[in-house]
This record gives structure tokens, C-alpha cells and sequence, in this order.
């Protein structure tokens, strides 16, 4: 009897001192995830930095709206590593929420690409008081420069309302600054307009007059292309006299089983004096059937879920079921 009782408390020790062992590692990798990710600052500027700027005739690549998703976007840069271009822009919604540790599944996932990424400040990044995080590791919101005979104009309009003073001004500017080259391209997350009636109103800018404004400014500077994203689907059109593309299929659940517009997807842009050409990338996407697009969206959240809270889902349960044993098993 006696044995048996030296047996289990040994056994008890044992099974402490390895719980012990697993709380202490995963808070370990928690520390030093959270210290990694603070390394990496002004992410566009290093990557403008690597981009060569005297191309005349190149192509680059924009997508939008993974929202830290996993296979969909993974699959995106597996493609994307292949395809001949000079560089990615991410329209924004990079992260569900603007937390570090969504910032750091992010930057893990595209530091796999094997071109330089820009990016555009989403809604998404706005959450949990993710615009300084943004800011810290990528930057300024807005910024421009050029490549070649094109000019890049990156806004950020993703409070939903509009562009404030300040930005407006600078935006005025630039147009201005922009007239001599042959190209004017325009990225921002969330459109000018909803492309049509199904959508919700939240899927374009809330303040119309805004919206009316930036319109007639880039009809009047003969904007080349707007390129937009948030609805998660693909669109074509004009606005005014300026044509516009929104892309939002690189991985975050899809509006709806419109196959003219609901499937995952990035734009392929290839610039030359000629011209522009601008092609769409479909990727593989679940069923039209809604019942397949629910079903894959549980999946999405569930990655989510456990691609940036893996460890402290690990560390809650460790401790969840140390607090048992003392309790109530070692009593036994």
C-alpha cells in the first residue's frame, strides 16, 4: 500500500513539474514573440527601398482583404512568388484586428513573398487601437512615389468618412505634382461607392459629399486607375470619368455566390508606353452554394483563432487544468 502511495506522488510531481515545464516555455514564446515583432519599423520604407524606380515598362500586383486568413492568402503568395512583377501592394485589412500579435501572424505570412509588399491602412488595422501598431511597424498612412513615367498615390480613407484636412491638402498636391507623367495610380481601402444595391451602405465612404469631392478631384486630374477593396469580392467600373477596380479576394470570407464577383482573387498590372493591361488572377474558392461559403467562413475564424491565440489558448487551458489537479486529483 504504502508503495502504491510512494508511486502516485511521485507520479503527482511528475505530472506538476511538467505542467510546470509546459506553462513556463509557452509564456517563453509568448515573451519573445512579443519582442520580435518590435524590430520591424517603416515596412514600406524599406520595401520602397528595394523596388527599382527607372522601370518604364513593369508590372506590379495588387489584393486586398486577407485579414490574416490562412490557406487562401498562403496560396495567394505561393502565386504570387511565381508571377514576373516588380512589386505587391495589400489594399488593406492585412489583420482582423490591429493587435500585435495579428500584426505578427501578418508579417510571418508575407515575409514569405520574394517581392517587396506596400500597404494600405485598412478599416481592420483601425480596431483595438491598431493605427499607432500600423504606424510603428509600417509607417506614414498615406504616402506617394513613382516609378518610371507612373505616380502611386496611397490614401488612407479607412475611418470610413473621408480624408481630414491635412490629407486632402497633400492629396491636392500631389494630383498636382502628378501631371507630368504619363500614369496616376490611386490606392485606398474602402471605395468611393458601393458598385451596387446588394451591398450594405458600410461598403463606401459614409460622408457622400466626401466622397463627390475626391470624385470630381480625380475626374479633373485624369486619374489612370483607383484601385479600392473592404467588399470582399471583384468589381470593375467608372466613377465619374475615372475607372476603378476593387479587389477584396485575398482570403477573408466572401460577400456572398455571385460568381461574376464572389471568388478569391489578386489584379495583375502591366505598365508600357503603350499602355496599361490589367489582368485578374482567380484562385481557388469554395462552392457557389452558400451553404459551402458558411461553412468555409467557420474556417477562416477558427484559423483565426487559433493562428493568433495558440498560445494563450494553450497557456489558459495549462492553467485551467493545474487548478484542477491541485484541487481535485491530487486529493483522489
Amino acid at each position: 500500500m504504502k508503495g502504491k502511495l510512494k508511486t502516485h506522488k511521485i507520479f503527482n510531481r511528475a505530472v506538476i513539474i511538467g505542467i510546470l515545464f509546459l506553462l513556463a516555455f509557452t509564456i517563453g514564446l509568448k515573451v519573445y514573440d512579443e519582442i520580435s515583432i518590435l524590430n520591424i519599423r517603416d515596412w514600406n520604407y524599406h520595401q520602397l527601398e528595394r523596388i527599382d524606380k527607372n522601370k518604364l515598362t513593369f508590372s506590379f500586383i495588387v489584393f486586398g482583404d486577407n485579414k490574416n486568413s490562412g490557406r487562401i492568402f498562403n496560396e495567394l503568395i505561393d502565386r504570387v512568388n511565381r508571377e514576373d512583377c516588380l512589386f505587391c501592394i495589400d489594399n488593406g485589412d492585412l489583420v482582423f484586428a490591429g493587435r500585435e500579435e495579428n500584426f505578427r501572424l501578418f508579417i510571418k505570412q508575407v515575409k514569405r513573398l520574394n517581392k517587396p509588399l506596400l500597404t494600405v491602412i485598412g478599416n481592420h488595422e483601425l480596431m483595438l487601437d491598431g493605427r499607432g501598431n500600423y504606424y510603428k511597424i509600417f509607417g506614414p498612412f498615406y504616402y506617394s512615389f513613382i516609378i518610371g513615367d507612373s505616380y502611386f498615390i496611397i490614401l488612407d480613407d479607412a475611418n470610413g468618412k473621408g480624408l481630414d484636412p491635412w490629407q486632402m491638402e497633400w492629396l491636392k498636391n500631389e494630383l498636382e505634382k502628378s501631371r507630368k507623367y504619363r500614369y496616376r495610380f490611386v490606392f485606398m481601402h474602402i471605395p468611393l461607392f458601393s458598385p451596387e444595391k446588394r451591398l450594405k451602405k458600410s461598403n463606401a465612404l459614409r460622408d457622400l459629399n466626401s466622397a463627390r469631392e475626391l470624385n470630381n478631384l480625380f475626374d479633373r486630374y485624369n486619374v489612370t486607375m483607383i484601385f479600392a477593396s473592404h467588399i470582399h469580392a471583384y468589381y470593375r467600373g467608372v466613377w465619374g470619368k475615372t475607372p476603378y477596380i476593387i479587389t477584396g479576394g485575398a482570403g477573408a470570407e466572401l460577400v456572398g455566390a455571385n460568381p461574376l464577383h464572389d471568388f478569391y482573387h489578386y489584379v495583375k498590372v502591366s505598365v508600357s508606353l503603350n499602355g496599361i493591361r490589367y489582368e485578374l488572377i482567380k484562385l481557388k474558392s469554395p462552392p457557389l452554394r452558400l451553404i459551402d461559403r458558411w461553412l468555409y467562413d467557420g474556417y477562416i475564424y477558427i484559423y483565426l483563432l487559433f493562428g493568433i491565440y495558440f498560445w494563450d489558448i494553450v497557456l489558459v487551458l495549462t492553467i485551467i487544468y493545474l487548478v484542477y489537479y491541485i484541487l481535485f486529483i491530487r486529493r483522489i
